[in-house]
């Protein structure tokens, strides 16, 4: 896909507070009214400080990445994550920070990936985006946007304070890999529901230090690699068994989201466990993961869940499904060996899960 890279910060006159490398993939944020004024359509987005004169105001030196067609977030693919981390690696040392405009439905899939992708990240990688188009009077793009920008220059003490993925939205800035969207009708779409937010943004961006990632000191770098023979498998009372048995037997299959009851639990049929045995035996790795917003898988709480874990299933603590996911696409395609991919899975990698309750 084709990108072009603008300087959006001509109207700067000041000394920048820092410098911010814009990325716009495509979603509802990018959208405006047609000359009919009743079809929504995606516009020019180096347009953006038409659209947002308030930009100006913000004394940052901005460039501009925009995708030649806007991306619907339902079509984003793994490579789209993988080219999202390239562009960051290129242009790493050029700017304090980075935000990413993204269609909402996705999101949280996106920003997951990305915390995996970059290791070591010293600088605010920001995802935002809308539930109402820039082109309409009650929309919080302008909003969101301005918030997301204040957030990949924001320092203390000569260093950000936020080395990490996240997303900014609605006020609240929220951890990329703990957030999942809930809500497709009201501004507050997004929320973290095992993990405090990082910030709240009111008259000023209040940050939270306690619960921020430490700055890490390890050089950085840009992963280019995922698995994407990965499932989801929620369960439900009546699963069918040769639905579940050829799911499992599928060929290629690497790793499997298996999405449990409360703390872990599963049906204890025999054939459903056979199922998990036969799939684990064949190399497939599992991660049990809540069907709960709140709480966390405990293998081992209750018979049903003790099960599993004599099977070789893998608990995933208090994961998000998207951060599991994306995490099992990560783990699995660095090509570690079992023993090393396990251990990855069970370790908290960039803050994803929490080996203790909070």
């Amino acid at each position: 896909m084709a990108l072009r890279k603008i300087n959006l910060n001509t109207a700067l006159t000041l000394e920048p507070e820092g410098s911010v490398l814009l990325i716009y993939t495509g979603g509802t944020i990018g959208m405006i009214y047609d000359r009919t004024g009743s079809h929504l359509v995606p516009f020019n987005f180096e347009e953006i400080l038409v659209r947002v004169p308030e930009l100006r105001q913000l004394n940052i030196a901005l460039s501009l990445i925009s995708y030649d067609e806007p991306i619907d977030s339902s079509d984003i693919t793994e490579e789209d994550w993988i080219k999202l981390a390239a562009i960051i690696q290129e242009n790493y040392e050029d700017y304090d920070g980075f935000v990413i405009l993204h269609g909402t439905d996705t999101m949280a899939y996106s920003a997951s990936a990305l915390s995996y992708l970059l290791e070591n990240l010293q600088k605010p990688v920001v995802f935002t985006g809308a539930q109402v188009p820039i082109g309409k009077m009650r929309t919080d793009a302008r909003e969101n946007l301005i918030t997301a920008l204040e957030v990949a220059v924001s320092t203390r003490k000569g260093r950000c304070i936020v080395p990490e993925v996240c997303i900014m939205f609605g006020r609240l800035l929220l951890r990329g890999n703990r957030s999942k969207k809930v809500e497709s009708r009201q501004f507050n779409a997004f929320r973290s529901s095992n993990y405090p937010p990082l910030a709240h943004a009111g008259v000023n961006i209040e940050y939270h230090s306690m619960v921020l990632l430490p700055f890490p000191t390890g050089t950085f770098k840009a992963h280019q690699k995922l698995e994407k023979n990965i499932v989801r498998l929620r369960l439900f009372p009546g699963l069918a068994e040769r639905v579940i048995r050829n799911l499992l037997a599928t060929k290629g299959l690497k790793g499997v989201v298996l999405e449990s009851y409360g703390s872990g639990n599963a049906p204890t049929a025999p054939w459903f466990l056979n199922a998990i045995r036969e799939a684990v035996d064949r190399g497939t790795f599992i991660l049990n993961v809540s069907q709960c917003d709140g709480g966390r898988v405990e293998q081992g709480m209750y018979q049903t869940s003790k099960f599993l874990s004599d099977l070789g299933v893998i608990g995933g603590y208090d994961i998000t499904s998207e951060a599991a996911v994306t995490k099992l696409m990560f783990v699995l395609g660095q090509g570690w060996s079992p023993e090393q991919s396990r251990k990855m899975l069970e370790s908290n990698l960039r803050g994803e899960i929490s080996l203790e309750p909070l």
